[in-house]
């Protein structure tokens, strides 16, 4: 069946359906089926990519034509059932109890930060906060990031104007703090990031990260090892595995991927970035990189939160679900 015959037998269901509907509750019910967002309507939409290129633009205007049609005949509905003689009201036994109000509590996301600083604050590392709204420099130059570097495409960011944009790590912090501060610095950097991502089960537009970064006399890569090889024990669990794999990243040289191996999974998963500051990034902040060195790291907030509380899809993280947020 092609997909412009789908839409005729959508169009033909809704409406005979709708012609039975008698009372507000049923009416709402047909609303979501058809018009909500996780609707009929709405998933007719994803049959246009499977539509041939020439039927495309009829498919479209069938497409909204027919959501015309349904919100008109549901609105008209909604009057008809709203006039119906109103059900008798309902007693109140005002010597009734009344009923215990549920308490809130943290978002899963709000507690995941609040327990991964802690760990971190044990090891000495307090917290820094920097502005979402960033310029170039602090978000790519003062980084290593060339301007020809495919990370600072229009289409992988989202640019305010010519040189402001949505920060799209939280590495812009590490250069605030180093620019402010002299050596030793010892910081993480929990914050909001953005990137153009179409969304899906692991991607969204925007998200949570955690950036860590020690600056020192004698720091080296057994310092950065131990150091996260403890949080993911501390944050996982003991028997939790850690490995490093040689990786590039433009603002640490050498620098490695961190994965993780939970023994009843069986297998490694990636974690986050790290590596050894650039010397270029401590010069461009004024640090004696002769004298001085440090290591950095990135993980998604997200990504630890799906992985501990074992989430499917991180979109359930935004849609404030209550059903959902009431099992943390």
């Amino acid at each position: 069946m092609s997909e412009l015959s789908q839409l005729e037998k959508l169009r033909q269901e809704a409406l005979e359906q709708l012609r039975s509907v008698s009372d507000q509750v049923n009416l709402e019910q047909w609303r979501i089926r058809y018009l909500g967002t996780k609707g009929a309507l709405k998933a007719a939409m994803a049959w246009l990519k499977d539509v041939p290129r020439d039927q495309k633009p009829e498919f479209g205007k069938r497409l909204n034509e027919l959501k015309s049609v349904l919100r008109e005949a549901y609105e008209a509905s909604k009057a008809g059932v709203g006039k119906a003689a109103p059900a008798a009201a309902q007693i109140v036994d005002v010597t009734l109890p009344g009923l215990p109000l549920r308490l809130g509590h943290r978002h899963v996301l709000t507690s995941t930060v609040e327990e991964i600083t802690e760990i971190f604050a044990r090891m000495g590392f307090s917290v820094a906060y920097g502005p979402e709204v960033e310029d170039e420099r602090h978000n790519f130059d003062a980084l290593n990031i060339p301007p020809s570097h495919p990370a600072r495409d229009e289409l992988e960011n989202f640019y305010i104007d010519q040189r402001t944009m949505l920060r799209s790590q939280t590495s812009t912090v590490q250069i605030r703090v180093m620019e402010q501060t002299a050596p030793p610095v010892r910081i993480i950097a929990p914050g909001r990031v953005y990137r153009p991502d179409a969304v899906d089960a692991t991607h969204y537009f925007m998200f949570h990260q955690l950036e860590g970064l020690y600056v020192d006399q004698g720091v080296t890569m057994v310092d950065l090892r131990t150091t996260l090889d403890q949080f993911c024990k501390s944050y996982f669990g003991p028997d939790v595995k850690t490995r490093f794999r040689a990786s590039f990243f433009p603002f640490t040289e050498p620098s490695a991927e961190i994965d993780i191996h939970f023994p009843d999974q069986g297998r490694w998963v990636e974690l986050g970035g790290c590596g050894m500051v650039d010397p270029n990034v401590l010069e461009a902040v004024g640090y004696d990189s002769q004298k001085y060195t440090g290591f950095a790291f990135g993980m998604g907030i997200e990504r630890m939160a799906l992985r501990k509380h074992g989430i499917g899809d991180i979109r359930l993280l935004f849609e404030n679900d209550v059903r959902f947020l009431r099992q943390f």
